[in-house]
Order: C-alpha cells, then structure tokens, then sequence
C-alpha cells in the first residue's frame, strides 16, 4: 500500500512523538531530518514510536472534517447555514452523493494506517532491544487493535498485510493491496491485540494519559460487542469484502455479547484510578478537563505551541489542530443591541470570545430538532441538556472595549453586561413568540416575549443559522486575562476519546442482546447508574449559578421497567450528545434508517422560524465509507481490481 511505507513514514511519526508532553524521558530527544529503520530498533527509537501513539490520535481526533462525518447524517446534527460540500453530502439528504473523493472519512483511513505499521514496527523490535517491557509493548498493541477497530467499523474488512506480511512492519514502497474480511480483522488483528493489552497493561497509567488495563478492556468489551452485531446482522446490511457471517473460531453472536457483558462489568468492577464524576456537568467542564472519567484523549496544551502542535493565537482549520467545537458553534458575533432609547447606535453585544460558552464560530454543523424536543425531553430533572449546550448568551461587550453601561435589548429593555441577550428557551412557551420576518432589531431574526429584555427563539424555531451552541467542546483558555482572549486559535483542551461511563452501556446493550447479567448489573440498574447521575446538580450552567439538587430519585423512577435498544440510543445520545459517537452506534445496532431517515429544522435565513421535514435517502450501502480515492489513485492496480477494492455503491 502506497500510503504506509517506508522510512520516511517512520520519521514522520517519531518526529510526531517529539511534540507529545506526557513522557519527560521521551521529550528530552532531539529531533532529526530521519529516522531509518535501524534507528527504530533502538530504545530511543521504541519509546519515540509509542509516544507517536499518542500524538496520532490528535490527526483524527478535533479534526472537524472527520468529526463532521461521525455526527452529520444522524438524529443528533445536519448542516448548518455556512456548510459547504464536506458537511452537506454526509448528510444525505439532496445536497450531494457521499464519494471516494469527497467522503472525509479519509482522515481516520491515512492516519490510522500510518500508525498501524509504526505500532508493528514497534512490536517487532521491542524483543530485539531486549529493555522494553511488556506493559510498553503492551501499549502499542492497544492502539494497533484500536485503529483496527475503527477502521473495520468504518469501511468493512481492511488490509492486515501492508507489504510485509500480516501485522507486519513495513517499510519499502508498496503499490499493491488486498483487503482482509471482517471477521478476519476481528480475530486476527484486533481481539489478540486487545487480550494482550489487557493482561499487560498497568492498572495506572505509564504516563498521565497513558493506556490502561481498563482502557483496554473498555475497547475488548466495545469490539466483542459490535463484532456480535455484526454477526446477528438483524436488517441484512451487506458487508465488504463479501463473506459468510460466521466467526473463524466457531462463536455465534450470542457468544460474544457474552463476552462483551463480562468484560464490561469486570471493567466497572476493577476501574483501577478511574470513576464516574461525582455531576454531569463535572464531566466536560474545562477546568476539569483530563478527570478521572476520562480513558482516553487527544491532548492538547496552552502552555506550549510546541507541544501543542499548533499555534496559540490563530488556526486556519486543520489538523492536528482541535477544530471540531467551532462546527456546531452559530455566528452568534452578529446579535445587534441599541446604545441608545430610540434603538440607535448598534453594537456587537456577545463578542467573540475564549470561552467556555462562546469561542469561533463556523456555522457548519446544527442540532436537529428532534435533539432539542425529544432526546433531551427533559431540562427539569436531567442535566444532561444544560451540560451540553449553551442556551443563554450574556453581554460581554466591555471586554471587546465598548464603552456603554449597558445596552437596550429585546422591547426596549436595559441588559447590563453579563445578563441574557439571547436565550434559546427550553420549552415552547404558552404566549407565542413574537418573531420579526426577518433579521429584525436583534439582527439574527430573534423573537420577543412580553416583560423580557432578552431575545428568545423557542425549541421548535432553531434554524441552520441560530441554534444553542454545543458547550461542552467548548473552548477554555486560562490566559485571558480579563478580555475577549485568543477565540481564533484552535481550541487547547484535549478531544475526549473514551470515558469510563462506556462500561455501564456496552454491558447493558449487550443483556439485551441476551447476556446473562450479574446480580444488580442488569440494563436496568447499569443505565440507572448513569441516569442516577445526570439527575445530580451542582452548577446551572446557563444559569450561571450554584444548583445543589439531587433529582436522582425521580430519574431513576423514569426509566422504563423494560429496557430496549431505542432506549439505550437515546440514552447515549444524550450522554454522548455531539461527541463522535452516534454514526458509530447508529451503524453498529442497524438502526440509522429508523432513527435518522427524518429530521425537523428551519431555514439558512435569519428570521426563519418555521420547521421543515427533511428526508434522507440512507441506503444499506451507506453503512460502510468509501475506501478513499487517493488510496485507488496510488495502487498500481487495473482499473478492474480497483473497482473490486472499492465499497459498494461507491463506484
């Protein structure tokens, strides 16, 4: 395969490593132009491409384009008024076919493989060193299996062999591919990986950030089961290349939800230094950023453009920056309040801002709907939605050095700075909303309700131009420094990958796909735990203000005596809401027609509060990406065995 190669390649990923800041040892290396293959056989060489581990993550990980692609087309988000083709085709619904040359899903493809045969290289020459450990060892083979994982999910069986041989390290120029089976990817490449890592991994990480037992048995547990699904196959969803849907080792769907149900709850049971947070809202709040819910991220720092990877002040948008919180963030810069009585002297009220709640704006991506009305049906109780969006956007006018006391907002009242300028309400309200037909004196088409000096927009009147922002991939910076900050550069938090939460769903899916559960583990009781907890408040987050309730109780009453499958979707649509994971779940259960085939929103116009349906065509083969067009483009191949080697419905 032309895209893992040679040594070059292997440069490129050690000079990765250099930019990493969890290993001091690793750090202290000097970079070079290259690094040849005799050099990785060394143990500066080894510990360079373990840490390269780490640093590839932040290729795939808050690179927007290839987030757009594991949210865009779902129940959760369509394109927003300023997408263009990279966000408006996965959605599937009229805006353009999804292609090999279009399909963003690239992203994961080129980074994914490149890591795969470092990790090989990694795996082969650690014995030869002879200092390396087990557990080092150990952490390649967790994120060989891991990219394995993702890379089956996305695009059916992929190749084992990348010139060498399977799970071989390559490094000579190969233009030649062919494409393994799923259950041959599964059993070969990723479930050893994975059982390997489990054993050998630490319970506490090597480095802060590092692979852990428990990490490992979270992707052991998520691979069994999806592996499980797949096998089932409820809706006859084709699969590619073509093969029987029978497991290499004599197993049968059954056997591995099993599996999967057990080691989940052997992961809740020995969670090593890892646990819930004590509130949702703790969960993805900046300054908690790195907690111990926390398995797995893509680490990005304010301290160092270094070891950032990018710079500080300013990202055109492009990895390994972390971009993805500016897709589902509107223009909110252009809402318009008055200086004077009469509704004169216009200013820029919610500036742009670092902030949690605010940050760059790009208007590519919108919840639907459905997201506002029916996943999160609850505000009351469940904090879930509060710890989500940003539904209230406060004046911050005096930090952008506006000199006005404070302004004349929605009829005609006084706002001061930090009270509501706009709120997207959480309900529909008894008197309608009193909305301009067009941009109206808020600027962005906001409505008015009797008494309130701030403009609203009521649930069912988001729009691809105004929708409630999505805070919690929000950026945080501590340099500040009382003003607007640095809201151009891409954001310094790390991308959360994996979160110890996960148990409690794998193993509540996978009983009800038929494992037998253990005494107070059964779905039920698994998703009250999570539910239990998103009842817990401590800070209203758009109210901007302490809240210390515990609506545990009447949460857990609401759950249904019964759990199914659309059940627990919705549940991890609302634990997981904008995360990366639901095309990924949607897939895996079969169940993107029958969630997603229909969405609510209104219009790209400001002032268009009137909902439209939307209807996608998402066919079965959809549910696999096209093998990227530059991959055919550097195989010397006939035109016919690239076609062969293409997904279905791709061609």
């Amino acid at each position: 395969m032309k895209l893992i190669k040679n040594k070059a390649f292997i440069g490129t990923a050690l000079m990765m490593a250099l930019s990493l800041t969890s290993c001091e040892d690793i750090l202290e290396e000097q970079p070079r132009a290259t690094f040849t293959p005799e050099f990785f056989r060394t143990e500066t060489g080894i510990y360079g491409g373990v840490t390269s581990m780490y640093a590839h993550l932040r290729y795939i990980y808050g690179q927007a384009y290839y987030y757009n692609t594991t949210e865009t087309g779902t129940d959760e988000v369509t394109y927003a008024q300023s997408a263009d083709q990279n966000f408006k085709i996965m959605d599937i619904s009229g805006q353009g076919e999804i292609t090999s040359t279009d399909s963003r899903a690239d992203v994961l493809w080129i980074a994914a493989f490149s890591n795969i045969n470092t990790a090989s290289g990694v795996i082969e020459n650690a014995a030869a060193v002879g200092t390396i450990s087990d557990a080092l060892v150990a952490e390649t083979r967790f994120f060989r299996a891991f990219d394995y994982f993702q890379l089956v999910q996305t695009f059916g069986g992929v190749p084992l062999d990348l010139g060498a041989g399977e799970l071989k390290f390559n490094n000579n120029p190969i233009r030649y591919s062919v494409r393994n089976t799923v259950p041959e990817v599964y059993t070969k490449g990723i479930f050893p990986d994975l059982l390997t890592a489990v054993e050998n991994l630490p319970a506490n990480p090597r480095v802060t950030g590092g692979a852990t037992q428990t990490l490992a048995r979270l992707f052991l547990a998520k691979a069994y089961l999806t592996y499980g699904w797949w096998l089932e196959n409820p809706n006859n969803i084709p699969t590619y290349p073509e093969t029987p849907r029978t497991d290499p080792d004599g197993h049968d769907a059954q056997w591995y939800f099993q599996q999967a149900y057990d080691v989940a709850a052997a992961g809740i049971d020995n969670p090593g230094p890892f646990r819930l947070q004590d509130t949702y809202y703790d969960v993805n709040l900046g300054s908690n950023d790195r907690n111990s819910e926390v398995l797995l991220y893509a680490d990005h720092t304010e301290t160092s453009e270094f070891y950032n990877a990018a710079s500080l002040t300013y990202s055109n948008g492009g990895a390994p920056d972390n971009f993805a919180g500016w897709m589902m963030t509107w223009n909110y810069t252009n809402i318009r309040s008055a200086t004077n009585p009469d509704g004169t002297g216009m200013i820029s009220s919610v500036q742009r801002e670092a902030a949690q709640n605010l940050g760059r704006p790009w208007t590519r991506m919108a919840p639907t709907i459905g997201v506002i009305t029916n996943t999160f049906a609850d505000k009351t109780n469940d904090s879930r939605y509060d710890g989500t969006f940003n539904t209230v956007y406060r004046g911050n006018w005096p930090k952008g050095n506006v000199n006005a006391a404070f302004v004349y907002n929605a009829n005609g009242l006084q706002v001061s700075p930090g009270e509501p300028i706009l709120t997207f309400l959480d309900e529909q309200p008894a008197t309608p909303v009193n909305y301009p037909s067009n941009a109206g004196k808020s600027n962005i088409g906001a409505g008015e309700l009797p008494g309130r000096a701030d403009f609203v927009i009521a649930p069912r009147g988001i729009s691809r131009v105004v929708y409630p922002g999505l805070w919690k991939l929000g950026t945080y910076r501590t340099d500040n420094n009382g003003g607007l900050g640095q809201p151009n550069a891409a954001s310094t938090r790390p991308f959360n990958i994996a979160k110890f939460s996960e148990f409690y769903f794998v193993a509540a899916e996978a009983a009800v796909k038929g494992a037998n559960a253990q005494a107070g583990k059964s779905a039920r009781e698994l998703i009250n735990v999570i539910r239990a907890r998103a009842g817990n408040w401590r800070w209203d987050n758009n109210g901007n203000m302490a809240k210390v309730v515990d609506n545990g109780a009447e949460m857990v009453a609401a759950t249904p005596a019964t759990i199914d499958m659309d059940y627990i979707l919705a549940e991890r649509s609302r634990e997981y809401y904008g995360e990366g994971y639901r095309w990924f779940d949607l897939v895996r259960t079969q169940k993107w027609e029958d969630l997603a085939s229909t969405y609510e929103i209104a219009g790209s116009n400001y002032g268009d509060h009137t909902p439209q349906t939307i209807t996608r065509n998402i066919q079965p083969y959809h549910y696999l990406r096209p093998i990227p067009q530059i991959q055919l483009d550097r195989m010397d191949m006939t035109a016919a065995e690239k076609s062969a080697y293409q997904n279905p419905g791709y061609n």
